[in-house]
């Protein structure tokens, strides 16, 4: 199988239990373990004590907000964090959106595509470190005034590049990612509808300087094993729902576009109804089964050996498999390598 297996931790809640799953996945030999962070607990501090309880698994924000960070921050964060794990360090990157952005973090949410490329260079700059930090942007200038002085990191990094994948949903996004970054991030992808998305992955590979190695894709899938197909379906709901209906406003939720690009529109607009609404057991309901089938890995053993099999023939190169179950966890990697 080419196909590489990664685990995906939950959104702040049950962060014991999903370190204890992350050191499981480690023993297995899993690939990566993904840590994410919206408006609860962050990304970092949860890396860091996996660092110290794990030896091998490639350790991957999923993703740090870039509104919330200067550059140099992150540099130093990624930096950190790779010394410490001996080269482990994976940097997810996104600008979120602007529900997050200015509802919680309390600053605007400005041109996303200008600020991905500048912050993405700044943070390459900083972690090379072959002279003093300068940058001279739209959005970001260092130093900031005539009357400072560019500084050079003074911790020299572990590796001169740390992995920068990039979290995109967007054509212009995408576009931007399959340029720019080491790996590209989609959330809710499905290897069924990739017309949607190749388009703009193939016109930022066109731009690509060919020094840079190919483009990695990580995608995650919440996964429910289990002989009630019904029943696992039910399971992996919520968390579609969250994302197509309240992961974002009304008039702006990338999730949303998504599932509507795959011809699902109608539906999408629904769960969004019933979730702003205060809805959420009914949006999840109403969460069509054939796009939870795509877009998850949910039934028995032979199902999911079956849509392993077609993600493999994917362009995904690492599967988040989406559970803190350890049993789960076991049997998609006996079922991987059955293929």
């Amino acid at each position: 199988m080419r196909l590489r297996l990664g685990i995906g931790l939950p959104h702040s809640r049950g962060l014991p239990a999903a370190v204890a799953a992350a050191v499981a996945a480690d023993q297995l030999g899993y690939h990566s373990v993904w840590v994410p962070e919206a408006y609860g607990s962050d990304a970092v501090t949860v890396l860091a004590y996996l660092a110290a309880r794990t030896s091998t698994i490639g350790l991957a924000s999923a993703v740090l907000q870039m509104p919330a960070r200067t550059p140099a921050n992150t540099a130093m964060t990624a930096m950190t964090l790779d010394e410490l794990s001996g080269g482990r360090a994976i940097l997810g990157l996104g600008v979120s959106g602007p529900r997050v952005v200015e509802g919680w973090h309390g600053v605007p949410y400005r041109k996303p595509l200008a600020m991905t490329r500048e912050y993405v260079e700044i943070v390459r700059r900083a972690i090379r470190r072959t002279e003093p930090l300068t940058f001279d942007g739209d959005l970001f200038r260092i130093p900031a005034d005539e009357r400072s002085e560019p500084l050079m990191s003074a911790m020299r990094p572990h590796r001169p590049e740390v992995p920068i994948y990039l979290a995109a949903n967007g054509p212009r996004n995408i576009g931007l990612a399959a340029e720019i970054a080491d790996g590209w991030l989609p959330t809710l992808y499905a290897p069924e509808y990739d017309e949607t998305v190749a388009p703009a992955v193939e016109s930022g590979l066109a731009r690509r300087d060919p020094a840079r190695s190919a483009l990695m894709v990580a995608c995650g899938v919440p996964t429910f094993i289990g002989p009630d197909v019904q029943r696992c379906r039910d399971l992996a709901r919520p968390y579609l729902a969250l994302y197509i209906g309240g992961m974002g406003s009304r008039e702006q939720n990338f999730y949303k576009d998504v599932v509507t690009r795959y011809g699902y529109g109608e539906a999408a607009a629904r769960i969004q109804d019933l979730y702003l609404s205060g809805r959420a057991v009914d949006a999840a309901a109403a969460v069509p089964d054939d796009l939870v089938d795509v877009l998850a890995l949910v039934g028995p053993a032979e199902t999911i050996r079956e849509r392993l099999a077609i993600w493999d023939r994917s362009r995904v190169d690492v599967l988040i498999i989406r559970s803190v179950d350890v049993r789960v966890l076991e049997t998609v990697r006996e079922l991987a390598e059955q293929l």
